[in-house]
């Protein structure tokens, strides 16, 4: 049964009630949306290298071009398969230093593999298999042994690049399945007005190299599905629950009946499978391996970079899958840029230097006012 007033009549709804649900349909404004987007943890790092991509396309005119497109794909897509596994860790409260040596030791053990009979398919999934060893080390170490993830994997860069070197003897190999044969077609071209058939020359890799590094757009999509699937097993699974509550409070989430071992130490094996299939991606794509432990150290920095810039806290509990991947392609449009500008080579890590410090106060000043506003993180 209805109420009504004394007077017979319903009761009407109160003015501010009313005011309440229009102030609830506004609109809101282009700068509300704006700054909704700027808080958000991976918009200050996608409008940095948005302006990053501009300034370079306005200064160097063959920057904006798809065959430039082609050379930026190598200076971000591994970099961002790699920060997408350090972002794993890194929000569970950890980091993995060892990945650019990861990276650099399945190469030659696919070779081994291949050496030793087995064919590509199997080999990569050795490789993968070796990887994850290196991972299953490293979390056994920080979370059993209790040694700190940065002594654990520190010790593994080094130890595992002096492995790669005496299984290498020191000395490059041809990446198998990587080889490129040369074929002739029949191309019809109009000459004088007339058409004619010659036959050219051309080069073509195999299926497996097409798939895993040498196709031309190949990295790029293992990156986008891999950022991708970390992106939705963070934020809509119980692992990546599980991984956030580690990182925000290791006691708090034990004490919730949380495994943080067990958790930790799958992203430990997450973070170095990823690395050793990048190390696999960029063998296939340059068709040989060199025991280079100096570029293993720096491709760990650079990805590492690539995670903190994107928005991954190094003290866990905090980053974003998609923030990695804009970092990563902030670094690559920097170094492809610079180089572009013809920019010294002496001068180019100091350069990326400022530039990450520039980002990382960009990301700090946003991050407090995302605070500021009571916007979740």
């Amino acid at each position: 049964m209805s109420s009504t007033s004394p007077t017979g009549q319903a009761p009407t709804r109160a003015p501010a009630s009313a005011g309440a649900q229009a102030e609830g349909r506004r609109r809101p404004s282009a700068r509300e949306l704006g700054m909704r987007f700027l808080t958000l943890r991976e918009g200050s790092i996608i409008v940095v290298a948005i302006l990053a991509a501009l300034f370079f396309a306005i200064r160097v005119p063959t920057f904006w071009t798809h065959s430039n497109f082609i050379t930026l794909l190598p200076y971000f897509a591994p970099f961002a398969i790699l920060a997408a596994g350090e972002v794993m860790l890194m929000v569970a409260g950890e980091i993995d230093l060892s990945i650019g040596s990861v990276s650099l030791f399945a190469p030659f053990m696919f070779y081994e593999f291949n050496q030793a009979g087995l064919s590509l398919v199997p080999c990569l999934i050795a490789a993968l298999l070796c990887s994850a060893v290196v991972g299953v080390i490293n979390g056994f170490f920080t979370e059993i042994v209790g040694v700190s993830s940065f002594i654990t994997t520190l010790a593994m860069l080094l130890g595992l690049g002096g492995l790669t070197l005496i299984i290498s003897h020191a000395q490059p190999v041809a990446m198998p399945g990587a080889d490129v044969t040369t074929k002739t077609i029949q191309v019809t071209h109009v000459v004088n007005g007339q058409q004619v058939t010659l036959p050219e020359k051309v080069n073509e890799t195999g299926t497996f190299a097409d798939i895993f590094g040498a196709g031309t757009y190949s990295e790029l999509i293992w990156a986008l599905v891999i950022v991708i699937g970390v992106q939705v097993l963070l934020f809509m699974t119980r692992w990546g629950t599980y991984t956030i509550a580690a990182g925000g409070n290791k006691l708090g989430a034990a004490e919730a009946g949380i495994n943080v071992r067990a958790t930790v130490i799958r992203n430990f094996i997450v973070c170095s499978v990823f690395a050793g299939f990048v190390g696999i991606l960029e063998a296939t794509r340059a068709s040989t391996v060199t025991p280079d432990t100096a570029g293993a150290s720096e491709t760990m920095f650079r990805a590492v970079s690539a995670a903190v810039i994107g928005g991954t806290l190094l003290a866990g509990g905090e980053g974003t899958a998609i923030g990695a991947l804009f970092g990563a392609l902030f670094l690559g449009i920097l170094r492809d840029g610079l180089t572009l500008e013809g920019v010294n080579a002496d001068y180019l890590d100091f350069i990326l230097g400022i530039a990450i410090i520039v980002a990382m106060v960009i990301n700090v000043y946003v991050a407090r006012i995302r605070k500021g506003s009571g916007r979740a993180a």
